[in-house]
C-alpha cells in the first residue's frame, strides 16, 4: 500500500535574517522526506526571500484579517504545522487548523536573564540548529549545508555598478534598522580609506544620506549604492563581491548563501544571544569589543543608553581591514 504524502505548513512571519534562517528547514523536509508538499505562510513583505525558492511548493501571504489567512490555509487540509515564529497569531493559527503541530522554543525568559543580569542563561547554539530541532519528529537531520537564497533571473554587474566597481571589490553593508548597530559614518570611512580594493556600500533609503556622506569623505575608492538598488539587486552584488562586510542585518546573513569571505560588525547586539553568528561560512572575522554593558538589547536601540557607544566606536577597525585586505 502506497504511504500518504505529507502536506506541512511552515510558520514564520519575519524578519529577513529569520527567514533566511529557516531555509535549511526548508531543504531538509523537502530533501529528507519522501514526497512532501512544503507550504510556508509569512508576511507579504517577506515573500521576496522564498518566492524562488525551489523547495517551498505553495507560498501564503499573511492578510490583513487573520480569519481570513485561516480560512485558506483549512482549505489546504495540511497534515502538520511547524510554527517557526512561536507569536500570538502563529499559535492561533496552528489551533485554528487543529492538526498536529511542532513549535520553535525562543527561551524568552532565559534572553531576559541574559541580558538583564549578564548571565550564560543561553547556550550560542546557532539558530538554524534549534529551528531544524522542530523538524526532528519527522526524522529531519541537518545537512551542515548553507542557508538558502534563490535569485529571480538574470543580473548584470555593468548595469548596477560603474566600471570601477565591477570587479574584486568590497561589499560594505552599512545598512541596519537600529542606530546601535550601525558604525558611526566616520569609522566606516577610515576603515574604508584602508582597503586595497573598490567599496560598494549597500543599505536601503534609510541609509541613503549615510552614503553619501562616506563616499564624499572616502573618494572615488567608494561607491554608494545605499537606496539606489532593490534587494534582489543588492544580493547579486554581494554574491559578486571579493569581501563582504555587514553590521547585523538582513542583507547581511543573506550573504551567507554565497559563502563569501565576510567580516560581521557587532554593537550593542551579540550573535551569540540570538544565536545568528555566520551559519556555515568557510571565512569569517567577527568584529566586537567586550564590554560590562554588552549587550544592552536583543535587537538594537535608537541611542547608546549610556552615552558612549563604545561597543561600536572601540571595535578593532585594523582587524577588519586586516582581513578584508588579504
Amino acid at each position: 500500500m502506497q504511504q500518504k504524502k505529507l502536506k506541512i505548513l511552515i510558520i514564520r512571519f519575519s524578519s529577513i535574517g529569520d527567514i533566511i534562517y529557516t531555509t535549511p528547514v526548508v531543504r531538509c523536509l523537502k530533501q529528507q522526506v519522501p514526497g512532501v508538499e512544503i507550504h510556508y505562510l509569512t508576511k507579504p513583505g517577506f515573500r521576496f526571500i522564498l518566492d524562488n525558492n525551489p523547495y517551498v511548493d505553495k507560498l501564503h501571504l499573511l492578510e490583513e484579517k487573520l480569519n481570513d489567512t485561516i480560512q485558506d490555509l483549512r482549505a489546504e487540509k495540511f497534515d502538520y504545522v511547524i510554527d517557526l515564529h512561536n507569536s500570538l497569531r502563529s499559535v492561533l493559527v496552528k489551533y485554528k487548523l487543529g492538526v498536529k503541530f511542532s513549535t520553535f522554543k525562543k527561551q524568552r525568559i532565559r534572553k531576559i536573564l541574559a541580558l538583564k543580569f549578564k548571565l550564560n542563561t543561553v547556550k550560542p547554539t546557532h539558530l538554524v540548529d534549534r529551528y531544524l530541532d522542530t523538524a526532528k519528529f519527522l526524522g529531519v537531520v541537518n545537512d551542515q549545508k548553507p542557508v538558502d537564497y534563490f535569485l529571480p533571473g538574470d543580473y548584470s554587474l555593468s548595469t548596477l555598478l560603474p566600471e570601477t566597481h565591477q570587479q574584486n571589490y568590497v561589499a560594505f553593508i552599512i545598512g541596519a534598522t537600529h542606530f546601535t548597530k550601525r558604525m558611526p559614518n566616520e569609522q566606516v570611512v577610515s576603515i574604508c580609506n584602508s582597503l586595497n580594493k573598490p567599496v560598494v556600500l549597500l543599505g536601503g533609503k534609510d541609509v541613503e544620506e549615510n552614503g553619501a556622506i562616506i563616499a564624499a569623505a572616502a573618494g572615488a575608492n567608494v561607491h554608494n549604492a545605499c537606496g539606489k538598488l532593490n534587494m534582489n539587486e543588492s544580493v547579486y552584488v554581494v554574491k559578486q563581491a571579493a569581501k563582504v562586510i555587514g553590521f547585523d542585518t538582513g542583507l547581511t546573513h543573506i550573504s551567507e548563501a554565497f559563502d563569501k569571505e565576510l567580516v560581521t560588525i557587532w554593537g550593542s547586539t551579540v550573535p551569540e544571544l540570538l544565536g545568528v553568528q555566520p551559519y556555515q561560512v568557510t571565512t569569517h572575522y567577527e568584529a566586537g569589543v567586550e564590554l560590562p554593558c554588552r549587550p544592552c538589547t536583543k535587537f538594537g536601540r535608537s541611542e547608546c543608553p549610556l552615552g558612549h557607544f563604545k561597543c561600536m566606536r572601540d571595535i578593532d577597525e585594523q582587524a577588519i581591514v586586516d582581513f578584508a585586505n588579504r
